[in-house]
């Protein structure tokens, strides 16, 4: 049994009692001689979410969320409309509407779009969609969690989890005469510890998820594990030390630390901010930006993760995006706007929110290629340093490249071991030159554990990332720092 037994296509034409002709109707509504492209976007979401704090249930929601958007795109200009109705009347509204912002003239009627096609891959094959098991299930789930994580250490005071998870249907019509659609599931577990020892309160956060079944939360142990690693930093917390100021050496662990890379980097390397000549990477393609043991790449197709897409939110089939070859920048991350703009070929990163939100260029998983040094030959290079193992946060200035990350689990290193752990360490730095400082790569390449969502120009998209161990030369570790606002993956 599933959700949606039937394909986009026919789902979306059944159910809101639409043909392939209305389709043509509303791509026709919103072309005009100085359109250069006009597409539309359907989507149908189902979510739910469940959150437990001190034993109980604390919410319960479930909603529907449907609509179309329209865009119509004239040279640099984008007009795009949306309604939460779907309905042929609405549909052509929002097509007129769409190209009245893009231009300004009205050239009478367009020839007719002929529409069909079909997803060139499936990352994400799901029997049953997360959102069709039984809320009890669910409910279940958190209650253990919760059991777990208490059952650590007596000092965990106060556990909080929530289970979040959704099926998304999507059917994309663009004006190039195709037709794809696309069923996305996506589940996630979040579990935050609160430890107290007499005034001394710490917190400790955990969880992952991916574009998978529930079961995958049963598999493996993961969910005992989640709940394990979430008490065990909260208690770790209680007796770190302060961390030490200065320029050192920083060690990055492998998985989560990937997000100083999607956000000192990645976001500097979408099409848009170069095509304006805002990012710190504009016109590089071809020098060095990085040492020669760093290659990068954003890889939309890895089966059944947060980031992956069968395609993207404009049709466009995801890909593998070699980005920085040893040290080399070799290309940026395009949606169809910016990629005719530049002169370049989309790489199936125009993502966006929802129907309500046009698409702009995006990271899916974004990570680094591993070396050949083991993590144990880094860590036994440092003097003095940081070994950072989790972010809880991070900001980047696009323009100048600079970037500070917040740290939630850190340890010193002395004399090539790792010692005490520290709290309040901050990393701050320049994108471009951060890369410049990477002198050795770990063999250890780890995907994170599926709980990234990027915030760009106010809307939120989930993302993964990666990395193996690496060394950092010369950084900046500063104090303590809260959370940043926007521009995070977290």
């Amino acid at each position: 049994m599933t959700t949606h037994p039937m394909k986009p296509e026919r789902f979306f034409l059944e159910k809101f009692g639409l043909t392939e002709r209305h389709l043509e109707q509303g791509l026709g509504a919103a072309l005009g001689s100085q359109i250069d492209d006009a597409d539309l976007y359907f989507e149908y979401r189902i979510s739910e979410s469940l959150a437990l704090e001190e034993g109980m249930i604390k919410q319960a929601t479930k909603n529907i969320n449907q609509g179309v958007g329209v865009r119509a795109l004239a040279r640099e200009k984008t007009g795009y409309a949306f309604s939460d109705e779907i309905s042929v009347e609405n549909l052509e509204l929002a097509g007129l509407r769409a190209k009245a912002i893009a231009e300004r003239v009205d050239v009478g009627t367009p020839p007719p779009v002929k529409v069909g096609g079909a997803p060139p891959h499936d990352l994400y094959p799901i029997r049953v969609q997360p959102v069709e098991i039984p809320t009890e299930q669910k409910i279940d789930l958190l209650q253990r969690v919760d059991a777990i994580a208490r059952k650590e250490d007596p000092r965990i005071v106060q556990v909080m989890a929530s289970f979040a998870c959704e099926s998304k249907i999507i059917l994309i019509a663009t004006s190039a005469g195709v037709m794809i659609g696309d069923i996305q599931p996506l589940a996630r577990l979040n579990i935050t510890c609160i430890a107290q020892d007499g005034a001394n309160r710490q917190i400790g956060s955990w969880g992952g998820g991916g574009r998978a079944e529930f079961e995958f939360f049963l598999e493996e142990g993961r969910f005992e594990r989640y709940a394990k690693e979430a008490a065990r930093l909260a208690i770790m917390n209680l007796h770190a030390a302060e961390a030490p100021a200065g320029t050192m050496d920083v060690v990055l662990g492998p998985g989560w630390p990937g997000i100083l890379l999607h956000e000192a980097i990645g976001h500097g390397l979408e099409g848009d901010f170069n095509r304006k000549k805002t990012s710190a990477f504009s016109d590089r393609i071809g020098q060095r930006v990085a040492s020669e043991l760093v290659t990068v790449v954003d890889d939309g197709t890895i089966p059944g993760r947060r980031g992956s897409l069968n395609v993207d939110d404009e049709g466009t089939p995801t890909q593998r995006t070699v980005l920085i070859e040893r040290g080399i920048l070799r290309g940026y991350l395009q949606d169809r706007l910016n990629a005719r703009l530049m002169g370049m070929a989309p790489t199936g990163n125009g993502r966006r929110e929802s129907y309500a939100h046009q698409p702009i260029p995006r990271m899916t998983n974004t990570f680094m290629q591993p070396g050949d040094s083991t993590a144990e030959e880094i860590i036994g290079s440092v003097r003095h340093g940081l070994y950072a193992v989790t972010f809880g946060g991070g900001q980047v200035d696009i323009t100048s490249g600079k970037f500070v990350f917040s740290a939630s689990e850190a340890y010193l290193i002395e004399d090539g071991k790792i010692t005490r752990p520290v709290k309040g360490a901050t990393l701050i730095g320049h994108g471009p030159d951060v890369l410049t400082r990477v002198t050795m790569v770990g063999n250890d390449l780890k995907l994170d554990e599926g709980i990234g969502t990027c915030g760009k120009d106010g809307q939120g998209v989930p993302v993964g990332v990666g990395l193996p161990t690496i060394k950092i030369e010369g950084l900046t570790v500063g104090g303590t720092l809260g959370m940043p606002k926007g521009g995070s993956a977290q």
